[in-house]
């Protein structure tokens, strides 16, 4: 039995892992697992033994049983896996795969989702299912309304909201575009750069408009149609982008002068002011004027109407007096003869002042030829009246 003082690893003049003769196989009572003897070097572990106590761990955590299998404990030379492992690995892989199949779209939301990298549908609010890793999702808010400012930042040096007008006028607008998504689908893979696209547009929309219009009419009275006209116009270019966006409305926050010309701005509307005040004096005097005049003038048509009718209507009683009279005197020329002239003779001397005296009678007696007859006929004809 002293020759196999060395245990099963051998015996021999090595004693780092055999005995020296001094116990039974070099672990005697004084030699404790872990221990050294005075002069010897650090043990080292053996690694068939850590080996073994970490097959039994993990045998134990996939509920396998504890304790060595035909002698060695390695059986087959590796660790035994359950049913019951397997089991439960492949419920664990499909609740992750489950997990990661199904996502929730809210109500103010959509989802695009995709068939390896291209487009396959539109999900709607709600549970959705895309089988992971084949199909995978994009989420979108589409009711989300989203702002776009344009001018705004003018006073941190930018100049994006001067425009030229038609009537070579520079005008300094504030407006803000309110947009969210129609088409997910098409927002997603048309717009590389959706906010820059939009605000492009916008810009570019807004300086067409101004360049067609005046100054005045901007500051004043067409800004809602501005904002209207801009508005169809961001759209229809959008659309023709196929962007999926939808201009919900488009708000002027402000159109002025620039800052560095508002004092001379408001001098030139005071004089524009100032000359419409006297134009429309002048206007309301030349109407008045020319009323008058034309009221004069229609005055003296009408008189010179009425004279031509009366004319013509004594001329057309002269006319037919005198046929009448011709009548009469074929009837009965001497005594139609003598009418007329007594008729005449009535008529001329009614219009003269005339004395007459008769010889026989005793009223021309003791007359003297020098009394101022015309003036006794007058007060005589007065004394009458």
């Amino acid at each position: 039995m002293a020759s196999n003082n060395g245990g099963p690893w051998g015996s021999g003049p090595r004693g780092g892992m055999g005995g020296d003769g001094g116990g039974s196989g070099g672990n005697g009572p004084d030699r404790r697992p872990g221990s050294r003897r005075p002069g010897e070097g650090p043990q080292v572990p053996d690694i068939d033994e850590i080996m073994k106590k970490g097959q039994e761990q993990l045998r134990v955590l996939m509920g396998g049983r504890g304790g060595n299998r035909g002698g060695n404990g390695t059986g087959s030379g590796g660790p035994g896996f359950s049913r019951g492992t397997f089991i439960i690995a492949g419920l664990a892989a499909v609740v992750l795969w489950l997990f990661a199949s199904f996502y929730t779209v809210r109500p103010e939301e959509q989802s695009v989702e995709l068939f390896l990298g291209e487009y396959s549908s539109t999900g709607n609010p709600g549970l959705n299912f895309a089988p992971w890793p084949f199909v995978t999702a994009e989420v979108i808010p589409v009711t989300r309304e989203q702002t776009e400012d344009i001018g705004v930042g003018r006073g941190q040096g930018r100049d994006d909201g001067l425009m030229l007008t038609t009537d070579e006028n520079i005008v300094d607008i504030d407006f803000q575009v309110v947009w969210n998504i129609s088409d997910p689908a098409l927002y997603l893979f048309n717009l590389a750069e959706p906010q820059e696209t939009i605000r492009a547009v916008s810009e570019s929309a807004m300086r067409e408009v101004i360049a067609q219009s005046e100054l005045a009419p901007i500051l004043n009275r067409d800004r809602d149609l501005i904002a209207a006209t801009v508005q169809q116009l961001i759209q229809d270019t959008l659309d023709a982008y196929d962007s999926g966006v939808n201009i919900v409305r488009l708000n002027l926050d402000k159109a002025d002068p620039p800052t560095e010309v508002i004092d001379a701005f408001r001098d030139v509307q005071a004089a524009e002011q100032e000359r419409d005040r006297l134009e429309r004096q002048a206007d309301a005097y030349a109407n008045q004027v020319l009323a008058g005049a034309r009221g004069e003038a229609a005055q003296v048509l009408e008189q010179a109407e009425g004279y031509r009718a009366r004319v013509v209507n004594e001329a057309q009683g002269e006319a037919s007096r005198f046929s009448a009279v011709l009548g009469e005197y074929r009837k009965a020329p001497e005594v139609t003869r003598r009418r007329l002239y007594l008729e005449t003779m009535e008529e001329v001397l009614g219009r003269v002042d005339k004395v007459i005296l008769d010889d026989e009678g005793s009223g021309a007696q003791g007359v003297v030829p020098y009394l101022p007859l015309n003036e006794l006929g007058r007060n005589s004809g007065r004394g009458s009246n």
